[in-house]
């Protein structure tokens, strides 16, 4: 268990060592990278193994596709560009100094010291991307994994107490307590990966001393199907996004707004799909159970309620297995119909294998029901018309957008991820997150002292009026 004393002793400890050694080198970012990569690869099945026990169920390919493989190409491409994005960046001087030789740039540097919250639904996944631009940008860390997922959260504070100096990376275990001092050390910057509810937590606390942060949070995600999509490739990739991890995402697929022609059409090819994954959903594998009691609860409790309230509720079962009796906490996949406002499903994130369907009878419905809520972290469209498509994403606002899919953007690596107002601020990986865990230092230098008294017309003694000077100088 971490005190805040520790803690705070290791912040101190790192900053010193920022202030004696300066900005590491282009080489040294990459070496910490690479060291990154080895360790993952080194160890993914020691991590698929840690995994599976922490949730007590978890899909062992879903975990190598995520938690493994998902992180090697941000890593690479880091690699491949961090020297390019660390060069200064040539900005134009004022007329007329920029002529006479005056040079203006920006130069990324170090933060420092960068504070890392990391979540339990994908624990190494949402660990090591965002580590992968705060260490491209040359920034130290210190890390509070989650205490939901303790035996990973072990496994990666073991591993990176060997391949990194306590100076590069510092891993702090424990519950809330431990969680609440870390928000109120003097980090440089603070990111923070979880709940809205706790964010407000988080942010309230690094206030205090006025430390930046990065918020990558959530919200409800909605599918937006237009009426000249295809409803058989819609279902199973929409289905397939929302059974991974048995929609412990924050990217899922939260709910589904459908003309109201086609939504029997929709629900059918949605269990067809899901019955063509998962023939059976208790003793298989590849479905993973929910993270604990707790999320399990909260989930049955949406369920609950929008049935007592009017919903009528699909739940995709295709072996009729019975979940009263299980070793793990699994919900089949759930289709919720006849959905209504006051309903709590359709009020908060759902975070599990439950997706409400909602009818439309024009586009306008779909946008004004997005329009209702938070904006989300993403936003999903299917279908084939470029009118409809434009429409709906110019008169609508979310952190990232996939059409014709779900939650593909976040894979696309060159593309940044983050949220917009309650769904999250700030951004991480590729060359945006290296720029949101850096400090864009401006630099300007003047022209040389020959030629000073270009200087004159603007300094006392002054001659008149210098408007017509100014007017020159600013055009």
């Amino acid at each position: 268990m971490s005190s805040y004393e520790q803690m705070n002793q290791i912040l101190k400890q790192q900053k010193e060592f920022f202030i004696k050694n300066g900005a590491p080198s282009v080489n040294l970012r990459i070496d910490r990278l690479q060291r990154l990569k080895t360790l993952i690869m080194d160890n993914r099945y020691d991590f698929i193994d840690a995994l599976n026990s922490d949730f007590g169920n978890r899909s062992k390919n879903a975990s190598m596709l995520s938690d493994i493989y998902g992180i090697m190409p941000a890593i690479n491409l880091a690699i491949k560009n961090v020297k390019k994005w660390s060069k200064p960046e040539k900005k134009s001087s004022n007329f007329p100094f920029g002529l006479l030789g005056a040079k203006s740039y920006i130069k990324y540097e170090p933060l420092g010291t960068v504070g890392m919250i990391s979540p339990w639904n994908f624990p190494v996944n949402l660990a090591f991307v965002p580590l992968v631009s705060i260490f491209a940008a040359g920034n130290q860390v210190m890390h509070k994994p989650s205490e939901h997922t303790p035996i990973t959260s072990q496994l990666l504070k073991d591993l990176c107490d060997k391949a990194y100096d306590e100076n590069e990376f510092a891993t702090f275990l424990g519950g809330p307590d431990v969680g609440e001092s870390f928000t109120k050390l003097t980090f440089d910057h603070l990111l923070y990966t979880g709940g809205g509810s706790v964010a407000k937590h988080v942010m309230n606390a690094a206030s205090q001393n006025l430390v930046p942060c990065t918020l990558e949070l959530g919200g409800k995600s909605p599918v937006v199907i237009g009426k000249s999509a295809d409803l058989k490739t819609s279902a199973k990739r929409i289905m397939f996004g929302k059974t991974l991890n048995a929609g412990q995402i924050c990217l899922a697929p939260d709910y589904v707004v459908i003309h109201k022609d086609q939504k029997e059409d929709f629900v059918n090819e949605s269990k067809i799909a899901v019955s063509e994954y998962f023939p059976s959903l208790k003793d298989n594998d590849d479905y993973t159970s929910i993270i604990n009691e707790k999320h399990y609860d909260r989930l049955k409790d949406l369920l609950d309620d929008a049935i007592e309230k009017g919903a009528h509720v699909d739940e995709i079962n295709p072996s009729n297995e019975d979940f009263s009796q299980q070793e793990f906490y699994k919900i089949p996949p759930t289709i919720v119909t006849n959905t209504t406002d006051d309903m709590k499903i359709m009020q908060e994130e759902i975070f599990g294998p439950l997706l409400p369907v909602v009818e439309y009878d024009d586009i306008d419905e779909a946008t004004a029901l997005i329009n209702s809520k938070d904006r989300p972290l993403g936003l999903y469209y299917f279908g084939d018309s470029k009118s409809e498509e434009d429409e709906l994403l110019n008169k609508t606002s979310s952190g990232g957008v996939t059409v014709n899919n779900v939650i593909s953007h976040l894979q696309q690596n060159d593309l940044s991820f983050g949220g917009v107002g309650p769904s999250g601020m700030g951004r991480y990986k590729s060359f945006d997150g290296f720029k949101n865990f850096s400090n864009p230092r401006a630099y300007y230098k003047d022209v040389g002292s020959k030629l000073d008294k270009v200087f004159d017309a603007v300094r006392p003694p002054y001659k008149g009026d210098i408007e017509k000077v100014l007017k020159k100088l600013m055009k």
